[in-house]
C-alpha cells in the first residue's frame, strides 16, 4: 500500500478516552463545539498570514481569509470551512489521531465529573476539535496544506469508534472543511438562526469575518425563497484591541477572554491601552479568575498572543512580561516590529525590553486598582496566583516596592488563616516601640501560629505574619522592609524587641543566664556539636525549648525543597534556647544522673526540631527515649 492510498488508523489511548467524554459526559453543553470549531478555523487562517510573510505567494490563491459556517437541516449536516493553512496528510494522523500537547494526564486528572467545569478545560487543553463528537456521529474533514498541488488534498474521517481513515484526494482550494453529520437529537446545530445566535455569542471579537448564507427573503405568500443565498458576515469581523474602549462593551472583553485563554471563567480585571510616541502599540491584558493546571511548570508555554499591524506573529510570545506575571493573558500589537521577528530577535530588541517594563507596570498598576477597589476579587487573585507573585519581590528589583503593597499574609492579628493582612495594615497597627515587621516560617499557616518562636511576641502583643509556603523563606531572604521598618524572622538570631521590652526584662534575662550558667554548660556538653550555643530563651513563655538559626542559615524548608532537587545543603548548628521557668527545664536542672539528664536534654532538642517543622536523625532513638522517660513517670522508684 502506498502513502497515499486510503488507510484505517487507530486513535492513540488518550483520543479514544477523550472520545468518551465528548459522546458520554457533556450532553449538557453541547454548544462549546461551535466555539472551539470556529476558533481553531480562525487560528488557521492566522497562521497561514505569519507563514505568508516569509512566502507571499501563499496568499495569492484564493479568496480574503475568513470563516464558513453553513448548515443544512434537511441533511443533517453543519459544515465550518476556513482558507488558512491546511494540512498536509500526515499532519492530518498527526494532529487528528493525537493529543499532541503535553500535559494529557493533567487533563484526564482535572476532570470532575461536573459538566460545566469539564466543558470549561476543553480548549484550555488543546483538544477542541475533538468536541466535535459531542453532537456529530461522524466528522470528516477535507483539508490541503497552503501551497501544496491540488493532489495532495486529504480526506479524513472518523466515527469515534477507536479508529479513522485517511486517504488522499483532490482539492481545488487550500484550508480545511470540517463537516459534522448531527445526531438525530443534536440537528438544531444545523439551523441558520440557531448558528447565528451562537456565532454572535463565542466569535463576534474574530478578526476575520464570520460567514453564512444570508437568510432567504419570503414571497408574498409566506414562504421562503427557493435558491441560494449569497454569504455575509455574521461578527464584526474587527479585531476587538483596535477599537476604542467606549465602543467595546464588558461583555465583549468577557467573550474575548474566553477566546484567548480558553477559559470561560470570567476574568477578574482587564486593562485595554495604546500607546504612542516613542513606541506605538496596543495592548488588552487580562487577570484570570482561576490558575491554570502547568501554573507551576516554569517552563511552560506561556505569555501574550503577538501582533504586529494586526498580523498575528505568535502565541505565548514570553518576552513581554516577567516570569512571575505569567498567569497573565492578553494580546500585544506592535506598529514598530518587523513581520518577520522571532523568538530570538525579540529577545535582543531594545524596543521589546522597553515595552517589558511598560506593560509590567500596568499589571502591577491593574492589581493595585483591584486590590483597593474590589478586594473580594483580590482576594480570589490572591488565593490562585499570590504564591507566583511573590517571586516578583526576588527576580525584579525594579518594581519591588510596587510589589510588597500587594502581598497579603495570614497574622495574629486575625483568627482566620485566609491571608489578608497588608504590610499597609500590619505597619498601621504597629504598637509604640516597635520598629520590625515580624514574620515566621512553618509548613501550614497552623503550624506558624502555634510556633514557640512567637510566644513572647504574642505576650507582647506584638503581631507575627505567617508564612507556609514555599518561596516564602526564599523571597522574605531577598527584601530588607516596607516603609523604613526591617523585617524580621522570629525564628533567627536576636529576637530585636528594641522598645518593646522594658529595662527589667533585660536585667531579667541577665541575671536568669548568670544564674543558670552551669545548666547551660551541661545540655552543650550533651549536645556536642549538634548545637552552636545553649543559652537562656527570650521567645519562650509557655514552651520548654526551641532552636534558633542563624541569620545566614537555610531553613528546614528551603533545606528539603534543595535536598530534593540533589543538591549538598552546607550543615547548620542552631541555637537552642531554654525557657528556664518551664518545669522540665528545672526538672533537668535537679538531675544529677549524667544518663537521665543526657536522655532528657537530647528530647528537648529532639521536640524543638519538631516543633519548627524539622526532621530527625533517628526518629526510633527519639521515640526510645521518651518512652524510657513515660516509664520512670508511671512507675517511679
Amino acid at each position: 500500500m502506498t502513502e497515499n492510498q486510503k488507510a484505517t488508523l487507530g486513535f492513540q489511548a488518550e483520543v479514544r478516552q477523550l472520545l468518551q467524554l465528548m459522546i458520554h459526559s457533556l450532553y449538557s453543553h453541547k454548544e462549546i463545539f461551535l466555539r472551539e470549531l470556529i476558533s481553531n478555523a480562525s487560528d488557521a487562517n492566522d497562521r497561514l498570514r505569519f507563514e505568508a510573510i516569509a512566502d507571499p505567494a501563499l496568499l495569492a490563491e484564493g479568496t480574503e481569509l475568513a470563516v464558513w459556517v453553513e448548515g443544512d437541516p434537511d441533511k443533517r449536516t453543519l459544515t465550518i470551512r476556513d482558507n488558512g493553512i491546511g494540512m498536509s496528510r500526515e499532519e492530518a494522523i498527526a494532529n487528528l489521531g493525537t493529543i499532541a500537547r503535553s500535559g494529557t494526564a493533567e487533563f484526564f486528572k482535572s476532570l470532575s465529573g461536573d459538566q460545566q467545569k469539564d466543558s470549561q478545560l476543553i480548549g484550555q487543553f488543546g483538544v477542541g476539535f475533538y468536541s466535535a463528537f459531542i453532537v456529530a456521529e461522524r466528522v470528516e474533514v477535507l483539508t490541503r496544506k497552503a501551497g501544496a498541488p491540488a493532489s495532495a488534498g486529504v480526506h479524513w474521517e472518523s466515527s469515534a469508534d477507536g479508529q479513522f481513515t485517511v486517504e488522499n484526494v483532490e482539492l481545488p482550494e487550500r484550508g480545511t472543511t470540517i463537516i459534522l453529520h448531527l445526531k438525530e437529537d443534536t440537528r438544531e446545530f444545523a439551523d441558520g438562526w440557531r448558528l447565528r445566535s451562537l456565532i454572535h455569542k463565542y466569535s463576534d471579537h474574530l478578526s476575520f469575518p464570520v460567514l453564512m448564507r444570508k437568510e432567504p427573503p419570503y414571497d408574498k405568500d409566506g414562504k421562503k425563497e427557493q435558491g441560494e443565498q449569497p454569504f455575509e458576515a455574521v461578527n464584526q469581523a474587527r479585531a476587538l484591541w483596535t477599537r476604542p474602549r467606549t465602543e467595546v462593551t464588558d461583555e465583549e472583553y468577557r467573550q474575548f477572554f474566553e477566546h484567548i485563554a480558553h477559559d470561560p471563567t470570567e476574568p477578574l480585571a482587564w486593562s485595554h491601552n495604546k500607546v504612542e510616541g516613542k513606541r506605538d502599540y496596543t495592548s488588552l491584558l487580562y487577570l484570570p479568575g482561576r490558575a491554570p493546571f502547568d501554573l507551576w511548570h516554569r517552563d511552560a508555554a506561556r505569555g501574550l498572543k503577538l501582533y504586529v499591524r494586526r498580523v498575528f506573529i505568535m502565541d505565548d510570545a514570553e518576552q513581554f512580561l516577567p516570569l512571575y506575571l505569567r498567569f497573565v493573558k492578553g494580546v500585544i500589537d506592535s506598529s514598530d516590529l518587523p513581520l518577520n521577528v522571532s523568538r530570538e530577535l525579540l529577545q535582543q530588541d531594545a524596543d521589546v525590553e522597553a515595552m517589558k517594563g511598560g506593560l509590567t507596570r500596568r499589571v502591577l498598576d491593574l492589581l493595585a486598582k483591584l486590590a483597593a477597589d474590589e478586594p473580594a476579587k483580590y482576594a480570589t487573585f490572591w488565593k490562585e496566583f499570590g504564591a507566583v507573585l511573590k517571586e516578583g519581590l526576588a527576580e525584579d528589583y525594579a518594581n519591588r516596592d510596587k510589589i510588597l503593597p500587594l502581598l497579603r499574609f495570614a497574622s495574629t492579628h486575625e483568627a482566620e488563616d485566609t491571608p489578608t493582612v497588608s504590610l499597609k495594615d500590619y505597619v498601621g497597627r504597629m504598637k509604640s516601640g516597635q520598629d520590625r515587621i515580624y514574620y515566621v516560617i512553618a509548613d501550614s499557616i497552623a503550624a506558624a501560629r502555634s510556633s514557640p518562636h512567637i510566644e513572647q511576641l504574642k505576650a507582647l502583643g506584638v503581631e507575627v505574619l505567617l508564612m507556609s509556603e514555599r518561596v516564602d523563606e526564599w523571597v522574605m531572604g531577598q527584601v530588607e522592609g516596607f516603609e523604613g521598618k526591617n523585617f524580621k524572622d522570629a525564628a533567627r538570631g536576636e529576637l530585636e524587641l528594641g522598645g518593646l521590652e522594658p529595662e527589667a526584662g533585660k536585667d531579667k534575662a541577665k541575671e536568669q543566664s548568670k544564674e543558670h550558667e552551669g545548666l547551660l554548660k551541661r545540655v552543650k556538653d550533651t549536645l556536642g556539636e549538634r548545637v552552636a550555643a545553649v543559652q537562656v530563651a527570650s521567645r519562650l513563655t509557655d514552651s520548654p525549648s526551641c532552636l534558633v538559626l542563624g541569620e545566614r542559615d537555610l531553613g528546614s524548608a528551603m533545606r528539603r525543597i534543595l535536598e530534593a532537587q540533589g543538591q549538598k545543603v552546607p550543615e547548620t548548628k542552631p541555637t537552642l534556647e531554654l525557657n528556664v521557668e518551664h518545669p522540665i527545664v528545672r526538672h533537668l536542672e535537679g538531675l544529677t544522673e549524667e544518663a537521665q539528664f543526657g536522655e532528657l536534654a537530647q528530647l528537648l532538642f529532639d521536640q524543638a526540631a519538631l516543633s519548627e517543622g524539622g526532621q530527625l536523625v533517628n526518629p526510633a532513638d527519639y521515640v526510645r527515649r521518651l518512652n524510657r522517660l513515660l516509664v520512670r513517670l508511671a512507675l517511679p522508684a
